[in-house]
């Protein structure tokens, strides 16, 4: 063989070998990829691992009353190894696994049997260790579901894996839904007490140890959290949830009245500013009304005439007017240059600056504020500057829209226009809250403190933040001021535009608003929009609660007495009846130390005791008809048995037990008065017979 054929040769089998070894390399890799892929998959994932994040349980959110207004539930996601330990066993999985399809499809019933038995085959046949059952099972269904076949075989081995998620649910649903808010990961703030909050109600997350398995699905490799969460902490707000009831109901019923827009009604306690109730309604359809937008804190317009009680302070604490000085309001207009100022309800002559307060005159106003100050507007705008009328209230909770009060340094001061027109409510911006919080200034004897919305943060039940309102200002004007504006308001409710607010059981004091609301850029002249409101207090002697009512778009009427007042009196009407502190004339008696026992009905016994038992005062002994004698050791009954044929004793009886016992004796009655009774017309003892008339005297 010469050189060149034995060089050949060698090439040959060189290249040769090189593809053997690349056909068996190949051969390898399909064998691993296609053959073995899935062992050495499972094996590689068996080997990653992570830890994830634990949520932790929200704190609880209360009311004022100690009701639960938004707490954290647990929710779980169900999940099955079918491998687990209990299980693994081809002989116990086939006995049981029909009946715990059966038992999963009659618990959920959105699968038939056969459905949950190929389900649950098919994925043991994959060698599924994590797979999906059910998400969203509430604490009680998952306790349930435990004693299923399968899953009963023993903790830790049945093969259900349940994933702890919480969630936020809100018991009394839709009351002070928009104040109490809620996290979402959207918004970086949160909306309401959630949001604000968030620091101490969220809590802190723990951590779990996870695993990847087949599919890139992560499972916890332990039940248990390797470091647990802490629970976050509870808020103690200031809202009422009955008064949050009765704000809700009486402002969504006066606009769908009304045919409304939207509306806004806030209840505060005047000396503490906590607030009771917010509620804020939006239509959304015809007839319905849901809480989308919180306008107390967030629906910044002109406020109208509720503005006026702002103008007369700066006048009278300035000494520009009294409440008894004559203002000329003649037709009921008022020319400045560029517009024309009128009154709603025509010019009422002549009149005192009370009668113009009492009947909301607008001309009178604007002349009296531009007559004092238009040569040094500043001065007008300086007592709301001083007073911090036109910076945010710095509220607990977020969304709160900034006032704006102009001043002469404003580009859009209108040397002829602005002054007068702001001192009737225009050229400005005011939510409710802030309306609200003046006008509780002035009920408070001229202290002008921020509303609150939480009093209290508490973890595992002790206080560990506690929150009084802030003071914006010691006093808004001088003691002297205060008491004529006090007067002025409480006459608007007697003898002016606010009469239907009135009560005969207790003093309001208060101001009817309507302010016409631009539409844009389009202003004023566009399609015209009202806002009628009311801002007040109750009881005015002694001032309580405050509540501004505004209400937005109304098409039946736009008046503020006739379209907010009905909500104003109802709220005030209905906690008047249930606050017995307002009651000035109720007799405080007090038992203790005293040697004779309140008096009681004769009657039957079990009512008897049932009082005495009630005031603390222990019973010696008792009878079927009883009357109490009191004695130092407690109150022994004196048996009354009635004898057949004899006049029963029915004084100090109430007309019920009395007439039971005469009824029983076959007697006809006749009764004059009312309350227990003094006198019988038989005497007790005497022989009677059946059908006798005996009559009845009661006081």
């Amino acid at each position: 063989m010469n050189i060149r054929a034995n060089i050949l040769l060698r090439v040959y089998l060189s290249f040769g070998l090189i593809v053997l070894f690349a056909v068996a390399v190949l051969i390898r890799l399909c064998d691993v990829q296609f053959v073995e892929g899935h062992k050495w998959r499972a094996m590689a994932d068996s080997l990653s691992t992570k830890y994830i994040n634990v949520e932790a349980a929200r704190g609880n959110i209360y009311s004022n009353d100690g009701s639960l207004l938004a707490t954290s539930i647990p929710e779980y996601e169900l999940r099955m190894d079918l491998y687990a330990g209990g299980i693994a066993d081809n002989e116990v999985f086939d006995s049981k696994v029909d009946s715990l399809a059966l038992r999963l499809s009659q618990f959920f019933k959105d699968k038939s049997p056969k459905e949950y038995s190929r389900y649950l085959r098919s994925a043991r046949r994959d060698s599924a260790r994590y797979l999906l059952i059910k998400r969203k099972v509430g604490y009680q269904e998952l306790k349930t579901i435990r004693t299923f076949p399968l899953y009963n075989v023993g903790k830790y081995t049945g093969g259900l894996i349940a994933v702890q998620q919480n969630k936020r649910i809100k018991p009394f649903k839709y009351l002070a839904a928009r104040t109490i808010g809620y996290k979402n990961e959207n918004v970086s703030n949160g909306v309401g007490l959630e949001g604000a909050y968030g620091e101490y109600i969220n809590g802190e997350s723990g951590k779990r140890l996870v695993q990847r398995i087949s599919g890139g699905v992560w499972m916890p490799v332990n039940d248990e959290a390797e470091v647990a969460p802490k629970e976050g902490a509870d808020i103690i707000s200031t809202i009422d949830i009955n008064m949050q009831d009765l704000a809700q109901s009486a402002l969504e019923k006066q606009l769908k009245i009304s045919d409304a827009d939207h509306g806004t009604v806030i209840l505060m306690e005047v000396t503490t500013g906590e607030v009771r109730a917010v509620a804020n309604y939006t239509r959304v359809k015809e007839g319905v009304y849901e809480e989308k937008f919180n306008y107390a804190i967030g629906g910044s317009q002109d406020p109208g005439s509720t503005f006026k009680l702002a103008s007369y302070m700066a006048l009278l604490e300035d000494n520009k007017v009294d409440t008894n000085t004559m203002v000329a309001t003649g037709d009921g207009t008022y020319r400045i240059p560029g517009h024309t100022i009128k009154d709603s309800h025509g010019g009422i002559g002549t009149v005192t600056v009370m009668k113009a307060f009492e009947q909301s005159a607008n001309t009178a106003v604007a002349k009296l504020v531009n007559a004092a100050y238009q040569d040094n507007p500043s001065q007008f705008t300086d007592h709301l500057y001083d007073i911090h009328m036109n910076e945010r209230l710095d509220l607990q909770i977020p969304g709160e829209t900034k006032p704006v009060i102009k001043n002469p340094s404003f580009k859009s001061w209108n040397k002829n226009m602005t002054l007068p027109q702001m001192a009737y409510g225009y050229e400005m911006q005011i939510t409710p809250l802030q309306m609200l919080t003046f006008y509780n200034a002035i009920a408070n004897d001229g202290k002008y403190i921020s509303p609150i919305f939480v009093k209290e943060i508490r973890r595992l039940g002790n206080p560990i933040e506690q929150f009084s309102a802030r003071v914006i200002s010691e006093r808004v004007c001088s003691e002297k001021t205060v008491k004529k504006l006090q007067a002025m308001l409480e006459s608007v409710v007697t003898k002016g535009t606010g009469k239907q607010m009135g009560s005969p059981l207790y003093r309001v004091a208060g101001k009817t608003g309507t302010a016409q609301v631009a539409d844009g850029n389009k202003g004023y002249r566009a399609k015209k929009s009202y806002q009628a409101s009311f801002c007040g207090y109750f009881p005015a002697d002694k001032p309580k609660y405050s509540i501004m009512v505004a209400i937005n778009g109304p098409k039946n009427g736009y008046y503020g007495a006739a379209v907010a007042g009905p909500v104003f009196k109802e709220i005030a009407d209905r906690i008047y009846a249930s606050d017995m502190e307002m009651y000035h004339d109720i007799p405080n008696d007090h038992l203790v130390g005293n040697t004779k026992a309140p008096e009681a009905k004769v009657g039957e016994s079990k009512a008897v005791k049932k009082i005495y038992k009630t005031l603390g005062i222990k019973a010696l002994y008792a009878d079927k008809s009883v009357s109490g004698i009191d004695t130092n050791n407690g109150v022994p009954y004196e048996e009354h048995a009635a004898v057949k044929g004899v006049m029963p004793d029915v004084k100090g009886m109430g007309l019920k037990d009395a007439l039971y016992l005469l009824g029983n004796a076959g007697l006809k009655t006749r009764v004059k008065g009312g309350g227990k009774v003094i006198a019988q017309s038989i005497p007790a003892g005497n022989r009677i017979g059946r059908g006798l008339l005996v009559q009845l005297e009661l006081q």
